[in-house]
């Protein structure tokens, strides 16, 4: 599996649907990653999720297209949901981003996570880290979302197995569970 993704790490650099490419030239950059500040040597043009994954070893952040389609390299920068894939590490730089792996370490995160598991929702998971992160972002935002609210923030995070129903429901009673406790 390594060299698979490996593979597709060199193809997307090299091939970004975004014209994100490698300038081949390395440069120091420093990172605000799950409340840590650390320095990457790495191409700012580098999409952020490689450094995440390959750089630093966090392998919760998932690859799934690589043009910021499916949703599964969801991450938080200052508090925002977006895609990895599609972010050069560069403009990371100076912002605070957090992954799947600090989710448990926010009561947000927390009761998001409690809630997939109240609900069942995964099934394969390889959604999960790109889904608990977009409704994280939602409910950090909107503690009340509506179903439009929720439809807004996770639309672009596919899930395969098509587990919606259960994720809506996962969503509300984790903003519920947040509002009993203040």
């Amino acid at each position: 599996m390594q060299s698979y993704l490996g593979a597709v790490r060199a193809f997307s650099i090299a091939h970004n649907n975004d014209g994100i490419g490698n300038s081949g030239e390395n440069r120091m950059i420093s990172l605000s990653v799950n409340g840590r500040t650390i320095s990457v040597n790495d191409s700012p043009d580098t999409p952020l999720l490689w450094v995440l994954r390959d750089t630093l070893g966090m392998t919760g952040t998932k690859f799934g297209c690589g043009a910021a389609l499916c949703g599964a390299c969801t991450v938080h920068l200052d508090g925002n949901a977006v895609r990895s894939c599609s972010i050069p590490v560069s403009a990371a730089a100076g912002k605070k981003v957090t992954t799947i792996e600090a989710m448990a370490a926010s009561p947000v995160g927390k009761a998001v996570q409690a809630a997939w598991i109240k609900h069942d929702v995964p099934q394969c998971g390889y959604c999960q880290s790109g889904q608990i992160m977009g409704a994280s972002a939602l409910l950090a935002k909107n503690r009340k979302p509506s179903d439009t609210d929720i439809d807004a923030a996770m639309s672009g995070i596919v899930c395969r197995c098509g587990t919606y129903n259960q994720i809506r429901a996962a969503i509300k009673d984790a903003a519920q569970s947040m509002s009993k406790e203040g």
